[in-house]
């Protein structure tokens, strides 16, 4: 039985060349696994590969919506299923890549229905976040569902403000669904995490960051404003878009917004790195000037079959 190669990691470690690497030597093709290359129309602030890349290795689950379309880990975790059992049936290996730890647990590990969602709650909940702070919405999360406290960053408003929506909604604390309603991916895992030294992590993000300014973030973001796409938008809410949509806004000025932008990508970096150390099924490669992403690849082909 063919596995199903798990690249993971944080923003900017490598987790890209290596996957393409690897797909060309053992006959891949790549699955995404990022909440954000899943929208059409953000490239440049996703960094999703080039349509080159894309010609020589193929790619699924990027630009696969809209950015005002709802999109969910449940819904990725059917989409993706089907597509790596797709990939394996073709006789390849697929290849999931991407920082997302919930769509990397939804895709092997399953996740609860989707009918358990209200937006005016969720609306309301913003609100209250917005006017309050996330303190306050994640001490109340703390009283009424520890378990799922426990594993989110006290800043994190998103998955905060969805675990308490699923407990307004349903009267039970949202680490109950996952515990009780999650099926396992049927196919063999290898996961592969891979690690930086903390500097010059920060350091590779802090020039991605500078490449996306160069690149053209700040017309990308104009184009989809354009587009009708405002900030208020999940999608916009990302990285590197919500502080662009504040600085053509005039909130801030354009070094502010940079500067915002890589302080909150480190800060989300951060964040993947606890997540995967959580995960006790990876085989962790740390990639330095001794072993690089061409050794790491040699090493990870070994371990395959």
């Amino acid at each position: 039985m063919k596995k199903i190669i798990l690249v993971v990691g944080p923003t900017s470690v490598g987790k890209t060349d290596l996957s393409l690497i690897l797909a060309n030597k053992i006959n891949g093709e790549i699955v995404s696994a990022d909440s954000r290359q899943i929208y059409k129309g953000m490239d440049i602030g996703t960094d999703k590969p080039s349509e080159e890349i894309r010609m020589r290795v193929k790619h699924y689950m990027i630009d696969i919506v809209d950015p005002d379309e709802y999109y969910s880990a449940g819904r990725y975790s059917r989409e993706a299923r089907q597509v790596v059992d797709q990939v394996i049936s073709e006789g390849k290996y697929p290849i999931v890549v991407g920082g997302a730890g919930l769509y990397i647990r939804a895709l092997t590990d399953g996740i609860f229905p989707e009918n358990k969602k209200d937006y005016n709650v969720k609306r309301e909940l913003r609100e209250r976040v917005e006017r309050e702070g996330i303190k306050n919405l994640y001490d109340y999360l703390k009283r009424i569902d520890p378990q799922s406290a426990s594993h989110l960053s006290p800043k994190d408003a998103q998955r905060i403000v969805r675990a308490v929506e699923v407990f307004e909604v349903t009267g039970k604390p949202f680490s109950e669904f996952l515990n009780i309603e999650c099926t396992p991916i049927k196919h063999n895992l290898l996961f592969i995490g891979l690690k930086r030294d903390r500097a010059e992590l920060y350091q590779r993000i802090e020039k991605r960051v500078d490449l996306m300014i160069k690149r053209g973030l700040i017309e990308e973001v104009k184009m989809l404003r354009e587009k009708g796409y405002d900030r208020d938008l999940d999608s916009m809410r990302a990285v590197g878009y919500r502080e662009i949509h504040q600085h053509l806004d005039g909130e801030i000025t354009l070094n502010e917004a940079i500067n915002l932008i890589k302080q909150r990508s480190r800060n989300y970096a951060k964040r993947q790195i606890t997540w995967f150390n959580n995960e006790k099924r990876i085989n962790v490669f740390q990639v330095s000037e001794n072993k690089k992403i061409e050794n790491i690849a040699e090493s990870v082909i070994k371990i395959i079959d």
